[in-house]
């Protein structure tokens, strides 16, 4: 139990299951992502997720729900980006073009504007994407389905005083809506900020309640998978054992690489990370920040065991003290 709070261990054991199935997960590939939103409304129909009061628009793109949050517990994010000019690699009346490399071809899950209608661009090597009046295309769409990370050391798990959350038998951690008293420890105690008070709307159920992704934990038992994987159509969403996932997004990042992405990376997938890896890890395209995520998360209780030995220490020096103090008036 040495490293019950922060350390490499499987959350299962560590919970006190003795011989639990494999770790269950999510991998969520943002190159394929294609911003359909089907996730979110599978988590909001299995789950039974209110909507908001009344349908938002942000004005941030097409996202209209800004946010993980008590009633959005999966968000699919649009980020739009100012890229260099790029070449599609399109049939032309020039040499074949490249299929890789930066300035030759749009990485995977990108959107530019709309196409030239002329056979080819100036080099002739094939048409290239421009906006109405001739430039060339210099922005592109980043989609993502954020979702909680399930962390193997969770903050959220560590701090709840009536034991609301629990470690289920799959490393997942889920909340008893019935034992949560609201208290809210567990919202800044997350590094994501992804759990939340439920704050309506009104005749919404578990109001007041602390409210996040479970993983569906009831369609686990019954060898389903979550709703939000099963819906996705492009299998952006991968679910399965943590340890294949992580398998599977190592040989994608390899797969981009080779294909000239050479700003893919992963997320999460460390298991000696400030979180000790996480259950849900994601491949991108940019830096984690560009998707509002902390480049470092560093779950809160970490130290807690340096912490206490200092307390103690220093509670001993003062007690010695005072005795010392008391022993020399005598």
């Amino acid at each position: 139990m040495a490293n019950s709070l922060f350390g490499p261990v499987d959350p299962a054991l560590d919970a006190g299951y003795e011989d639990p199935p494999p770790r269950k997960g999510f991998f969520t590939d943002t190159s394929v992502c294609i911003g359909c939103k089907a996730c979110e409304v599978a988590c909001k129909e299995w789950n039974l997720v209110p909507g908001g009061e009344d349908f938002d628009l942000l004005g941030q793109s097409f996202d209209n729900t800004g946010s993980l949050g008590a009633n959005t517990w999966r968000h699919v994010a649009f980020i739009e980006q100012q890229r260099p000019t790029v070449n599609l690699g399109m049939p032309g009346s020039g040499p074949p073009a490249p299929t890789g490399g930066q300035g030759t071809s749009m990485p995977p899950g990108t959107v530019a504007t709309s196409p030239q209608t002329d056979t080819g661009g100036p080099d002739g090597s094939g048409p290239q994407m421009a906006d109405e009046e001739g430039a060339q295309a210099d922005f592109r769409w980043l989609m993502s389905s954020n979702v909680c990370k399930h962390c193997t050391h969770a903050g959220c798990l560590d701090v709840c005083p009536t034991g609301a959350l629990f470690r289920t038998e799959f490393g997942t951690v889920v909340v008893q809506d019935d034992v949560c008293n609201g208290c809210g420890y567990c919202v800044p105690a997350c590094p994501y900020g992804v759990i939340e008070r439920r704050r309506g709307p009104a005749g919404a159920l578990n109001v007041g309640i602390a409210q996040k992704c479970t993983l569906c934990y009831d369609r686990l038992g019954d060898g389903l998978q979550p709703a939000c994987a099963q819906a996705c159509p492009t299998q952006s969403i991968q679910y399965g054992d943590v340890d294949e996932l992580r398998e599977r997004a190592e040989r994608r990042r390899a797969e981009l690489h080779e294909q000239g992405v050479a700003e893919a990376r992963l997320y999460g997938h460390d298991p000696n990370d400030g979180v000790g890896g996480t259950g849900a890890f994601f491949l991108l395209l940019d830096e984690p920040e560009v998707y509002g995520l902390p480049p470092d998360p560093v779950v809160p209780t970490r130290d807690l065991p340096q912490m206490f030995n200092r307390a103690t220490a220093a509670a001993g020096a003062l007690l010695a003290g005072a005795a010392l103090a008391f022993l020399g008036k005598r």
